[in-house]
This record gives C-alpha cells, structure tokens and sequence, in this order.
C-alpha cells in the first residue's frame, strides 16, 4: 500500500486504510524508521486498565533515527539553526555531524556524572541549543529526561524533581527572555532545598550571572566537556532501548492540584512525530523549518526536536520572544533565514496584530511556503490575519489540534492537501479514529453534531501511563467513558466532517496555549495569608485566548484591595510561576455552593464571562443572594 499523501484523494484512499487495517498502516509508516530488532508485534492494547504497547520486542535508539542514520547524506546540511535573544548577538549553525558530535560528547559528561539508563534528569534550561543536545545525550543513554519551562518557580521545580525523583539536574547560570534577565541557577538552588535525590548538577554558562557553585555538587558544563575531550574518544554508542521504554516524562497540569507527569516510550513516540512532522507540514529536503515553542512544552519535544530531526529536516530554534526588540523580530528571523515553514501560536498572533501593520510592512516572507498553528483553537480573526499578512494568501495554514498526551498532532489539515477553513482542526490524520459522545458516553453520529471529543482506538504517540501513578491516568483518561481516551475537550463536527474544537470541558483553564488546572491555581490563591477560599474559571481574554479570573473570599486585607490583589498575584507567582497569574480578582463575600459544599463554577463561568441572563435554577444553592452580590460586583 502506497502511504504517501500528496493529494486530498490520496488522504481519503489512505485514511481509510489505516481504519481498516491499523496495524499494517502503523508497521508500514515504522518501516521508514531505523531498528536494531523489528518488532514481533505491531500493538497489544486495552483502554481498561489501560495497558498500550506499541511495537512489542523492538529494539531501538531514536537518537540513531534522529542523527546518526543521516549522518553519510545529511552530515553538512544544517540540523539546528539558533536564533539568539539579542539580534546583536550572532546566530549558531549546528550541521547533522556537529549536532551528532556534541550530543555524544555531552552523553560522556553525563555518564561521567554517573548518569545510568533508567535515571530521571532534570533540565531546566533556556531555549539554546545546548537544551536540545541535552535532552539527546539523556535519550542516547537511555536516561529519561523531564524537561521543565524556563518560566516555573522554584517550588513548581522542587514538585516535579520530587515526583520524578531525578538525580541529575541540567541548567544554566541565567536565561535572556525579551529585555529580562532570569536566574535560572539560583531558581534551582531554591528548589534542591526540597530534592534531596539529586546528587548533581551541571551548569552552563549563558548570561554570566554570579552563581553559588557548591562543592561536590555542582559543575560547569563547559569544564566537564573539556574533561570528556582530553580523554580522547568523543563518540558514545547509543543504548539499546525497548520500543516501550520510557523515553520522557513532561509534567503537565490536571484538574487536580498536582501536577501529573506523562510518561512517552521510545518506539511509538519516534515513529508518531517523525510521521505527523512529515505529513502535516509536506515537509521536503531542504526547507527551513521554524517553530516558535519552547522545548519546555511538548510542541518543542515533538516539533522542535524529535519530529524534525527524525525527518533529516533543518529546525530553527529562537531563544527570545516574538515582540522584543520590537514586534517584527518573527519577520526578521523568517527574512534572514528565509524560513519556509512557520508554526507559531494563536496567542503570538494575535498579540502580534495589536501592533498593527507596521512591523510587518517591508519584511521579505517570500520564502514562507506553509504556516501552522498550534496549542489552542484559532479565532478566524487571526486566522485571516495570518493568511493575508503572513502568507499573503499563498501558504496553506494547518491548524493543529492536539495534547502534551497524545505526543503528537491528532486532527489537522496536510498542507496543501486539505482544503482548510478558518477556526477548524479540519480532519483527522491517517490512523487517528475521533469519535464524538454525549455526557453518558453514548456515541453522537452523523454530521452538524458537538459534544465530547474522544479517540477510540489506539495510536502510537499516546501516553502510556503518568509517572508513578497509574491510577490517575486510568481516571483522568480512560475511565469517564467505557473503552474511549478522553480528551476533555469539546468538539463540533460541522456538515461536511470537519472538526473544530470547543475549548476544555473539565476544570482545566488554556491560557496562551497552556494548561493550568483551577485546583492548582487556586491552591496557589489560598496560600495567601489572609485569603479563606477562592475559585477560579477562564474568561475571553483577547490575546491569551483565555483569561484568569479569581473569585476571592478575604474578609480581612492587609491594606487596600489593590495591594492585596498584588500580593496575591505575587503569591501565585511565586508558588507556580508567572504564567498562572490571575487577571482579574474579583472579592467576595462568599461562593455560590450546592447544600453539599461544591462551588458551582458553571455560574462563575458566566459571570466572569458577563454572561448574565441565564444562569439557570439558583435556589438550590446553600445561599442564593451570594449569586446577585458577585454579579454585581463583576469587574
């Protein structure tokens, strides 16, 4: 069976065979990767309890299919392209060979350091090259890395070095992000008060900020690359994996206040983003392929890393943000390095159109070929934006739905292929099976119909448990509806099959592309000295997509209401990081709660939403009058 898809007839003949016969689709698109031992078994797999395993018996390292298998073709053409913070500061170039080279070296620092396949390590590093080998050099010997997002606080740090027990922690003395300097090193050094499983921690030099370097403990990367170097043999053999060893962890937020780390196995998640990056983007030899995400996230494990390199493809890596200097620093890197693929997301744009036009006026993007979106639903405002302004009506835009869970991406136009329209994931990939349900899982047919996005068969990119907890992944995943992966988000198939994704529809927020749970969030407000109860619900909010907004008992302020918001904004702050801040709070004397105790939200959602006409039966509340008291009181 051909698999290749170059035309909309190809999709529909290919995409029903990965229906009829998954397993042979799924073994024909793994036929394309490198094995050391094929598998005896294409997929074993229950959705109870739930147990997936995908490729079973195959050995394998996916840092062979990501560098040294194209090494004799590709050695000299550009892997990683790095585009600094400073525009002063010069780009780095690093070829397929240069990549292979550092990635072996830096694997030896970390074996040196007693790194063993199996440990957890964490890296908390910015978006520099140096991240990308280091998240390699943890998979070429079989160490499982957790990447966590420069932007976390020291105690979002200590709970997942904690859960994960890590004994390694890689990250720099400081990170440039915009005009800001962040001090990554002693962030870490706040954290590992708590983390008594690390054993050692090796830093790289970035912003030459002073750092405390403790004795036994702590190293620099720079020194301990030397060390490898005077041995001699730079090369490091890569560790024999099996398809279902774990390959990373990636915490990602529940609607539970802890964080839950998603465990990835090496095999599936190889050949799931290495296909999808091939096939969603068209991607052809040669082209400059530029993902605006942090590594921190999984659209950078999956689209900047793995994915791309998997494919022999060139990945451009920024390290800054898109509006400093100025809000035409995206335009400027697409113009140096005549980018022909960009992915960026909605809320880049859409904070990126209140600038106007100016800053894109006079920029060359003739060399752009295909745009992407990803990490929330696009507004077709934006997507009109993109398509005339960016694309200049030329570049398919692929607006790509998918999960920190499901590895890669799951519905989606293929550029060029899927006739697209603005603000819909359109279809789902070849091997993916979307199935819609109502609140007791019964299946919704046909088309012009919304409600429950689920998949019902397995693919290979999906988690397979969360780390040390595979309960909380069999509730929060597989046990809403009987035999379904839920992906807690709501979808509308319009009449002519296309998917468009509703928003989350559990307590989870998506702001600016990132998940937070309301627990998480408001366990964060009600550490808070003087705070009793809060409770938070997501609002439009006009560039992040969704906003924060805190409803917050405090009967007693320290000072003005003002500073007290301030200081609950630094509280959260500080115990999550800046990304949870609430955008609004809003005080008040009570919640509204049912007789046993649970805060209906669903009222505090149209509230905050200034949606206040139908907010359905209230007297069944504990205490009706609160509902007029926050209503009126809404900001």
């Amino acid at each position: 069976m051909d698999l290749q898809i170059n035309s909309f007839e190809d999709y529909k003949r290919v995409y029903e065979y990965s229906v009829a016969e998954p397993e042979k689709f799924w073994a024909g698109i793994a036929d394309t990767f490198t094995w050391r031992k094929k598998w005896d078994k294409v997929l074993n797999w229950n959705f109870t309890e739930p147990n997936i395993r995908w490729f079973e018996g195959a050995k394998l390292n996916i840092t062979e299919n990501c560098l040294d298998r194209h090494l004799e073709t590709l050695g000299n053409q550009p892997a990683i392209i790095w585009e600094p913070n400073d525009p002063e500061e010069d780009h780095r170039v690093l070829t397929y060979k240069q990549l292979h080279d550092k990635v072996c070296q830096f694997a030896n620092v970390l074996k040196n350091n007693g790194a063993q396949k199996g440990d957890r390590i964490c890296i908390y590093m910015p978006m520099v090259p140096e991240l990308a080998i280091a998240v390699l050099a943890c998979a070429r010997i079989g160490a499982i890395h957790s990447v966590v997002f420069g932007g976390f606080s020291a105690q979002s740090i200590a709970d997942r070095i904690q859960d994960a027990s890590c004994s390694l922690v890689i990250t720099s003395d400081g990170a440039f992000r915009g005009g800001k300097e962040i001090p990554m090193k002693s962030v870490i050094d706040d954290a590992l008060v708590r983390c008594p499983s690390v054993k050692k921690v090796i830093v790289l030099t970035r912003s030459r900020t002073p750092v405390s370097m403790i004795k036994g403990r702590d190293a620099w990367w720079e020194d301990e690359v030397k060390k490898v170097e005077t041995m001699g043999n730079p090369d490091c053999p890569a560790e024999e994996m099996d398809a279902e060893d774990m390959l990373f962890i990636l915490y990602t937020s529940g609607s539970t206040g802890k964080p839950k780390g998603v465990v990835h196995t090496c095999g599936g998640y190889m050949v799931y983003t290495g296909y999808t990056f091939a096939n969603v983007f068209q991607y052809q030899p040669g082209e400059v392929y530029f993902c605006t995400a942090d590594i921190g996230w999984i659209t950078g494990h999956s689209y900047i890393v793995y994915g791309p390199l998997s494919q022999g493809a060139t990945s451009l890596m920024f390290e800054g943000i898109p509006t400093w200097p100025d809000a035409g620093r995206l335009w400027n890197i697409v113009q140096i390095h005549k980018a022909n693929i960009l992915y960026t997301a909605p809320t880049a744009l859409r904070s990126l159109m209140g600038f106007g036009l100016d800053p894109v006026i006079g920029k060359d993007l003739s060399s752009l070929k295909k745009l992407g979106s990803v990490g929330e639903p696009i507004n077709e405002e934006a997507w009109h934006w993109f398509d005339d302004h960016i694309g200049h009506n030329k570049c398919p835009i692929v607006d790509t739905w998918w999960q920190t869970e499901t590895g890669g991406i799951m519905i989606s136009p293929i550029a060029g292929v899927t006739p697209t329209k603005p603000g819909y994931a359109t279809l789902p990939l070849p091997g993916i099976q979307p199935i819609l349900v109502d609140e007791n899982g019964k299946e919704i047919e046909g088309n012009d119909v919304s409600g429950n996005l689920c998949i019902r068969y397995p693919w290979p990119g999906m988690l397979r448990t969360t780390y040390g907890d595979h309960e909380r992944c069999r509730t929060t995943y597989f046990a809403t509806y009987e035999n379904l992966y839920f992906t807690g988000d709501g979808c509308l198939r319009d009449a002519d099959g296309y998917y468009k994704i509703t928003g989350r529809v559990d307590d989870v927020l998506n702001v600016s592309g990132h998940r937070l749970g309301t627990a998480e969030v408001e366990n964060a407000i009600n550490m808070h000295a003087n705070v009793i109860e809060s409770a938070v619900v997501g609002y439009p909010h006009d560039i992040k997509g969704q906003g924060v907004y805190a409803f917050v008992v405090c009967p007693e302020k320290h000072g003005t209401d003002e500073s007290t918001r301030k200081d609950i904004v630094m509280t959260v702050s500080r115990i999550i990081g800046p990304i949870a801040k609430p955008d609004k709070i809003q005080f008040v004397s009570g919640l509204p709660k049912t007789r046993s105790g649970k805060i209906m939200r669903r009222i505090l959602r149209k509230i905050a939403e200034g949606d206040t006409s139908n907010l359905g039966d209230t007297s069944t509340l504990l205490d009706p009058a609160v509902v007029t008291e926050i209503k009126e009181g809404r900001i």
